[in-house]
């Protein structure tokens, strides 16, 4: 039994303009961080600058993954083409690895012959009045990200802040070498910069990879934990073998469902589509639902609440609320050899 929302995405339109704006941005500062370079002869201005180049390019390759990402279901794709968004973080973070060896080799080079910096007020708000562009620009990509369910806004935005931190640290640094008079704080800085940004390239990859390897995403499996709770009636007994996926927006759920074994085919089949579409409603999510119905056994008399049951074998007690762990459970897991489901407490240990 499956139940899938509508293909149609309101909020494309909102992804696709975060995207352009995200790009026409980053052209923009990477000029400005050029000139404050010219303006400096900064190593650690130069670093800035080459990272603004890989934001530049990641964001181009970001809007054709939203591009890709927002088309429907087809034959070819039956989950649609939202894993675009795993392979846009991981060329991402990729980029930012890349950028850090760059950074991490100028700083090295300058350290070894000595560097040799202008002190430019003029470069130095340059560089300034770029990150704090950065840190606007990153936050609104993360928030749009989030709201609007995109891993690529979200990696984005978190590549482009992670650039206002860079140029702090360039800013901190120029005003150290300014009063202290001691030029290599400027390589220095570029070496740290460049260490922060091969763990930001990391953390982008690691979290793309899980998503490409259908990780279990414990948040997720929580709220539809939480979902099934709240909008269950009598008759959905227990839930287990519980499993989700994404692919970008789109979201696939599977689950086990233990309805009354006396129940028609008929009367479950309309009973578990109408609980689908109120979880569905209730998580907010863009996918399909795909429900596998069990018939009850006596074990689970203590939790069921369906009432006038003509099998019933022992009295209703309570129904337990679901846990993630229990809505894990495959099928030998949860009834255990014996046919009784393997919990100490519950509906298990009062049926015993």
């Amino acid at each position: 039994m499956t139940s899938t929302l509508p293909i149609h995405d309101p909020e494309e339109a909102v992804r696709l303009r975060a995207g352009l704006i995200s790009l026409v941005v980053g052209i923009a500062l990477l000029a400005i961080k050029y000139l404050a370079y010219l303006l400096t002869d900064s190593t650690a201005v130069l670093s800035d600058a080459l990272e603004s180049i890989i934001n530049v390019v990641a964001a181009v390759f970001a809007l054709g993954s939203l591009l890709f990402a927002g088309k429907p279901t087809d034959r070819d794709h039956p989950y649609g083409h939202g894993k675009i968004e795993y392979f846009s973080a991981v060329f991402e973070g990729g980029l930012i690895a890349f950028a850090a060896v760059v950074i991490v080799w100028y700083a090295i080079e300058d350290l070894i012959r000595g560097p040799a910096v202008r002190v430019a007020g003029f470069g130095v708000l340059l560089t300034f009045a770029a990150g704090v562009a950065n840190a606007g620009l990153g936050w609104y990509l993360i928030s749009v990200g989030r709201r609007a369910t995109s891993l690529i806004l979200v990696a984005d935005g978190q590549h482009v802040l992670t650039d206002f931190w860079t140029s702090l640290g360039v800013v901190v640094g120029l005003v150290l070498v300014h009063v202290t008079g001691v030029v290599w704080l400027d390589p220095a800085v570029a070496l740290a910069l460049g260490a922060n940004l091969a763990y930001t390239g990391f953390r982008l990859v690691r979290r793309a990879a899980g998503g490409l390897l259908d990780e279990e995403d414990t948040d997720l499996l929580t709220q539809l934990v939480a979902a099934f709770d709240g909008t269950r009636t009598p008759g959905i007994i227990r839930i287990h073998r519980l499993r989700a996926i994404r692919a970008g927006r789109f979201t696939h759920i599977d689950a086990h469902l233990i309805v009354p074994e006396y129940w028609t085919v008929e009367q479950a089949h309309e009973t578990t589509d109408a609980f689908e579409r109120r979880v569905i409603e209730a998580c907010t999510i863009r996918g399909e639902i795909v429900f596998h119905t069990d018939p009850c056994r006596h074990a689970l008399c203590p939790a069921c609440d369906v009432p006038d049951c003509p099998i019933r074998r022992s009295p209703f007690v309570s129904r337990p609320p679901l846990t993630v762990d229990e809505a894990r459970l495959t099928d030998e897991s949860f009834w255990g050899p014996r046919g009784f489901p393997l919990r100490t407490s519950g509906p298990a240990a009062a049926a015993r």
